[in-house]
């Protein structure tokens, strides 16, 4: 296996006394550690401890050796055996992912680091000490609060280098091609929807929405207005509460039978807002955010603060993983036939496999699903 090739390509750390034999695992193992425990963190519901020690200046000196075998003793005297060490960066910041710890509040962090501190006292001098920075990070805390930054040390598979590097580029390159061509072509269509939105009711052209982007980023969605201008946004967020609990069982559609998982004869949108809707051409506006680079034209939908507040911790990982799109798998393959969990599977079945090829796959097959208007509402 990958891990096992690691392992026997790159020698471990080796800790503590004559006799005790442990490891410390070099990066690549170490933040592939720290990713799956990170995935079990979000599936059991439970908090997630790990604690980073920056040594990146303390290396620095001459008396490197002697330093590098303090801390890694100092972190082997502080984790018990099941806890896992290694490199978060290597040769510069060393982690340990502090597993099974049952409910981590501020008791259990401040006997965590003072642990920690402790052995580093006992390990390093003074000066180095004072070269030496410690960092505590929980996963599973206040992360549903949208008005925090996410916490991007447990997603460090999220660090934009190597492979990932030049297909992003392609990806960005795409964007911003297609969608000034696509402003372009469309230039005749937006003042004839422009036109149409102005005299089917009083209120402005584009409709701007706070929208939650990669990473919780806020930026202002743009649509073509398709409701009128005053409105109760509380019959969205109580539909979406539902829909995102489970709850929400979904309306069969007449004719067919099959369950539709969104909002439909809403009260709230005007009767060219619904033609927009059906043809998908209120989101034509969306091409200047993927300009701005807010959006791309592939990815998640960007999901609104009060949705992101009632998401699980799982679900957390569409808006994280990748930045959101005009269009994207749950468009092409389901829409608002599948209910709200099997949307964000298909999401992280997108962030998952990407590449500039399913890119490509998924813009083609964008046309037929709005033309054929399956799904939409």
């Amino acid at each position: 296996s990958r891990t096992e090739r690691l392992a026997v390509s790159r020698p471990s750390d080796r800790l503590g006394p004559a006799g005790l034999m442990q490891q410390v695992l070099p990066e690549e193992l170490f933040l592939g550690m720290l990713c799956l425990e990170r995935k079990k963190a979000e599936r059991s519901q439970k908090k997630l401890l790990l604690v980073l020690i920056d040594a990146t200046a303390a290396f620095q000196s001459l008396r490197y050796r002697e330093v590098r075998g303090g801390l890694v003793r100092a972190v082997d005297a502080a984790r018990r055996e099941t806890d896992i060490a290694g490199w978060y960066q290597q040769d510069g910041i060393l982690g340990t992912i502090f597993t099974e710890m049952g409910e981590v509040d501020s008791a259990t962090v401040q006997t965590v680091v003072s642990k920690v501190r402790d052995a580093l006292n006992s390990e390093l001098s003074s000066e180095d000490l004072k070269r030496v920075h410690l960092s505590v990070h929980v996963f599973g805390g206040d992360e549903k609060n949208p008005d925090l930054p996410p916490n991007t040390a447990f997603y460090p598979d999220l660090d934009v280098k190597g492979s990932k590097r030049i297909p992003l580029l392609v990806k960005r390159c795409l964007d911003v091609i297609l969608s000034v061509a696509a402003l372009v072509f469309c230039l005749p269509l937006f003042l004839v929807i422009a036109i149409a939105v102005k005299l089917g009711s009083r209120g402005p052209v584009f409709f701007q929405q706070e929208r939650l982007g990669q990473f919780r980023k806020p930026f202002n969605c743009l649509k073509f207005r398709s409701m009128y201008a005053e409105n109760d946004p509380r019959i969205h967020r109580e539909f979406m509460k539902d829909l995102i609990a489970g709850s929400y069982k979904g309306k069969s559609e007449e004719g067919t039978g099959r369950p539709i998982y969104k909002m439909k004869n809403d009260p709230r949108i005007t009767r060219i807002g619904r033609f927009l809707r059906r043809t998908s051409l209120d989101e034509l506006p969306q091409f200047i955010n993927v300009l701005l680079g807010d959006m791309s034209l592939v990815g998640p939908r960007p999901p609104l603060a009060y949705e992101y507040e009632q998401y699980d911790t799982w679900h957390r990982r569409r808006v994280l993983e990748v930045k959101p799109g005009i269009t994207g798998l749950w468009q092409v393959k389901g829409r608002s036939r599948v209910p709200f969990d099997d949307m964000v599977r298909l999401d992280i079945q997108y962030a998952r496999q990407w590449s500039v090829w399913l890119d490509v796959t998924i813009l083609l097959r964008t046309p037929r699903a709005v033309f054929m208007g399956d799904g939409a509402y």
